[in-house]
């Protein structure tokens, strides 16, 4: 049985609901292998075309307006990647820190998979809701792949170093979309 479970947690499939499902056990996992940098980006690509998707449900009908969305959320991402990197590493470690690009980038990639709920926002009715609850579910996410990827022993300075990079990372992207996106209602 355990072997099975082991097994399932290292499928693409298994990675992307365990991420989901905050299983720090599947940020271990992805954090330790190397192999899972390609999934990683894939996670990262599938949520942001689910937020190009889901964002029609605002009114963005045009396919130009479902890659303009699709990229800037594959943009605020890797803002926030960035700033998590930097914060996590550079301003916020701790004693036991020890983390390279790569393994904080997978965690971070596969932190990524609530993301892809945001298809759902393709219905107006609902579109705000799943946008939101998709984004706090990424916080969440992200969160424990931090807590994770950088062996933090305090939680408290995950979500401090998470919720930095996400306000961050959300201003940067309704100022991009203010300045440069297509009209939504």
């Amino acid at each position: 049985m355990a072997s099975e479970q082991a097994r399932a947690r290292g499928t693409f499939l298994g990675r992307v609901f365990g991420a989901a499902a905050l299983r720090a056990a599947t940020y271990e996992d992805v954090e330790a292998d190397r192999g899972a940098t390609a999934q990683a980006v894939v996670v990262v690509v599938l949520s942001g075309l689910a937020a190009g998707v889901g964002a029609r449900g605002f009114g963005g009908g045009e396919i130009g307006d479902v890659v303009f969305f699709a990229l800037l959320a594959l943009a605020a991402w890797a803002g926030w990647a960035v700033l998590t990197y930097q914060l996590g590493t550079r301003i916020m470690p701790e004693q036991q820190t020890r983390a390279d690009v790569g393994q904080l980038l997978r965690t971070l990639g596969f932190a990524s998979a609530p993301g892809i709920v945001r298809v759902a926002g393709i219905v107006p009715q609902v579109s705000r809701a799943v946008f939101v609850v998709a984004a706090v579910w990424m916080l969440l996410a992200m969160i424990v792949a931090v807590r994770q990827a950088l062996d933090y022993r305090s939680t408290r300075k995950a979500v401090a170093v998470c919720v930095v990079g996400w306000l961050l990372a959300i201003a940067f992207a309704v100022v991009i979309g203010s300045l440069l996106g297509p009209g939504v209602s």
